[in-house]
């Protein structure tokens, strides 16, 4: 197309998530009480690992950082979707669009590196318990978090840059409720064709390589846990390990269908659904899956309620 099919008007038009939905009020109420469940189990268990020594651990302190993705990767999107459902406005300027992109981006990739790390940390834990105090010492746990955030920005730096380079067209109306890029990229004024092949190589990539060091850790440690003895033993690696494979499951499953499944096998209402399901559900999912499987997290849990329930008394 030509430059005279660009938009001089910066800001995008998004399609809000019940546009199509006849029970709007009933599926609004129910993702703003799944947000507000989300973001209140993932502090609690962020301040448990805080306050409880017992929870001093590399699992936890991974976990912790878990629980950080996992309240900001929401608050990047629900409370702007929330907001312009009550406003009856859809609206959201370059640089609001140009932020979501870029948050969102490094929220997944750093969430889906940190969750092969803590697959490594498992593996050590089964399959080496006397060199886990020196292969997951502070410093290599740190190193972790570290590559994890990383890798996270650079992804997020690269991607945002080129997508918001392309010149876009008259029509703004972006038919997703934030700003995605693959729903962005179906605005661009010229062929994207090339960016887009460029950005599935990537996507195999950097889904595929943390989904091999899962799998082979986790191979690892079903082999070692099946070749033990103690029934309690095996009770407690398959408790945590099994934790572990739920998240991993929920997280790079909706990612699989989003990134490396082509666009013409999807629609924008399933893809809505997708991005619904790894934005919110599967971070507010993650503290409950944690915490009931989990008997350091339950204890911590008990214990501040007890000094809480004390300290009204007193």
């Amino acid at each position: 197309m030509g430059e005279g099919n660009e938009s001089v008007a910066t800001d995008f038009i998004l399609v809000g998530l019940f546009s199509s939905s006849r029970s709007c009020q009933l599926l609004f109420s129910l993702v703003v009480a799944v947000f507000i469940m989300g973001l209140l189990g993932n502090t609690v268990l962020l301040l448990l690992i805080h306050m409880d020594s017992q929870l001093h651990t590399p699992m936890y302190f991974l976990l912790s950082q878990l629980s950080v993705f996992d309240i900001a990767f929401p608050l990047v999107t629900i409370p702007k979707m929330a907001s312009d459902f009550l406003q009856g406005e859809s609206s959201i300027s370059f640089e609001g669009c140009a932020a979501q992109i870029f948050f969102l981006t490094l929220m997944g990739v750093a969430e889906g590196v940190l969750l092969a790390l803590m697959s490594y940390d498992r593996y050590v834990a089964v399959c080496h318990p006397l060199q886990y105090p020196v292969l997951m010492r502070p410093q290599v746990c740190q190193l972790m978090v570290g590559s994890s955030w990383l890798a996270g920005v650079l992804n997020a730096s690269i991607q945002t840059s080129i997508t918001l380079h392309f010149p876009y067209c008259t029509s703004r109306t972006v038919d997703h409720f934030f700003c995605e890029v693959p729903a962005l990229l179906k605005l661009a004024c010229v062929d994207t064709s090339a960016y887009e092949l460029a950005l599935s190589t990537s996507g195999v990539l950097i889904l595929l390589l943390p989904v091999g060091l899962i799998a082979t850790s986790y191979g690892h440690v079903l082999g070692a846990v099946l070749c033990r003895h103690s029934e309690e033993a095996r009770n407690k690696a398959f408790a945590t390990c099994s934790s572990h494979i739920a998240v991993v499951g929920l997280f790079y499953g909706t990612a699989v269908f989003m990134y490396m499944v082509p666009g013409a096998y999807h629609s924008p209402q399933q893809d809505n659904v997708i991005s619904l399901f790894y934005s919110l559900v599967t971070p507010s999912l993650n503290p409950l899956i944690y915490s009931l499987r989990n008997r350091e997290v339950r204890m911590a849990l008990v214990k501040a309620l007890s000094r809480a329930g004390l300290r009204r008394k007193g």
